[in-house]
């Protein structure tokens, strides 16, 4: 009979893609996977996350709740301590396509520890999406900037881009099979091609050209890099088959702060950079992360960020409280008292929620067309992405894929309400 296997994922589109990728050599070898943790005799977890509570400890608890289960890690954290998990099987995140072995080796009982840096999993392995219409594709790993505070940045590899000819092919491979979103993913995404010679807007303008009625969504990157491609990177941004979404980490409205987070921008970097694509593309839906609580911040740092957050109008923000992660060199300063750290979340949120639902108020009454890309919560109930990546909710009997046109008739806090206006309905593929 084969042995079945769950894979629990969480955290970034990264973790996703690999968690597919994982699945899809399982199943190639022969494993079976299965969809709830209590039927898996293989449990692969991804990321295995520490939030303050000890990595280990985790573990312990979670192999008491399931017992007789073989357990593996997956994800950036374990490379960052991996003597604490000398009794564990592990994969690193350049180790993905190494899954089969490592799982082999934990049947025998034989604990691996898969983390050598120096290798690029291939982009043509086999995989098992999680949404069908959705391909997560890696353009490069590791990251190519600095952090104080982030316990994975030191756990993560060098930077290293994939071939725009690896990138291609693993596009057109996910097209062919009916794919209608392409989601570039990196930890730094505006770094692309700066170890190769090239750069993100020389492989959007490939993509943008392959064939099929497809749409492109840019991960997230680093503000600094970005501002070494913006006139290019704007420009091909007006590609129809571009979703009009720029996902730019801020983490604080305060330049000294973010001195202090090794940051290599300033606020008015940033304005500027945003306020170049807001004025070639009026409709673009900006998402932001912000870290509230940074040891040095004080008041009037933390209501520059807040005058940052309503001078910009982010259409959603990413808002994380700080902790303190064991052996980065923020977890050396002094704690902010956590009633002032809470308190600073509260008003942000706040803050966030008026100007959110007022930056969709604006799409009130918008007429066009949506991808239908997931189900919604509701029976009979249906989620599309307009153009710029603005979920719409729609009820009636779809499928994934199609293509309708719709009219906003109601517009929320996190989401758009619309109604069908056109009986056609488009189904590419």
């Amino acid at each position: 009979m084969p042995t079945t296997f769950y894979i629990q994922t969480s955290g970034c589109s990264a973790s996703q893609a690999d968690s597919e990728q994982m699945a899809g050599l399982l199943q190639q070898a022969g494993f079976t996977l299965v969809d709830n943790l209590e039927d898996a005799y293989v449990v692969i977890i991804n990321p295995a996350i520490d939030l303050g509570i000890d990595l280990v400890k985790q573990l312990e608890m979670f192999q008491q709740q399931q017992q007789n289960k073989i357990v593996i890690l997956s994800g950036c954290l374990p490379s960052y301590d991996p003597k604490k998990l000398k009794l564990y099987s592990v994969i690193g995140t350049n180790q993905i396509h190494h899954v089969v072995e490592v799982v082999e080796e934990a049947l025998n009982n034989n604990p691996v520890q898969s983390l050598n840096h120096d290798e690029l999993p291939p982009l043509n392995s086999p995989k098992i999406r999680q949404n069908p219409m959705v391909e997560i594709l890696p353009i490069s790993r590791g990251y190519s900037g600095d952090c104080t505070f982030c316990k994975t940045r030191p756990s993560l590899s060098q930077f290293k881009s994939y071939q725009p000819t690896e990138i291609i092919s693993a596009a057109q491979k996910a097209l062919r099979e009916g794919v209608k979103e392409i989601w570039l993913h990196s930890q730094d995404a505006f770094g692309y091609g700066s170890d190769l010679g090239t750069d993100l807007p020389a492989l959007l303008g490939q993509l943008a050209v392959l064939p099929g009625e497809f749409k492109i969504k840019i991960g997230p990157g680093n503000l600094e890099q970005l501002i070494k491609i913006k006139d290019q990177l704007v420009k091909i941004y007006q590609h129809p088959k571009l979703f009009k979404f720029l996902h730019l980490p801020l983490q604080t409205g305060s330049d000294a702060v973010l001195k202090q987070m090794k940051k290599r921008y300033t606020v008015k970097e940033f304005n500027e950079a945003l306020d170049k694509f807001k004025q070639a593309i009026p409709s673009l839906n900006v998402m932001t992360d912000i870290t509230v609580g940074y040891p040095t911040e004080r008041d009037q740092e933390f209501w520059d960020t807040l005058e940052t957050v309503r001078r910009n109008s982010f259409d959603s923000i990413n808002i994380s409280l700080f902790r303190p992660r064991p052996k980065t060199p923020a977890a050396r300063l002094p704690e902010l008292p956590e009633e002032v750290v809470k308190r600073r979340f509260k008003v942000l949120t706040d803050i966030f929620n008026n100007i959110s639902t007022l930056q969709n108020e604006k799409w009130f009454n918008w007429e066009g067309e949506i991808i239908i890309d997931e189900q919604g919560k509701e029976p009979g109930q249906w989620v599309g992405r307009n153009d710029a990546y603005k979920p719409v909710i729609v009820e009636g009997n779809f499928k994934l894929g199609e293509i309708v046109k719709v009219k906003v008739v109601k517009a929320e806090m996190l989401a758009l309400r619309g109604k069908v206006i056109s009986d056609k309905v488009t189904v590419y593929g």
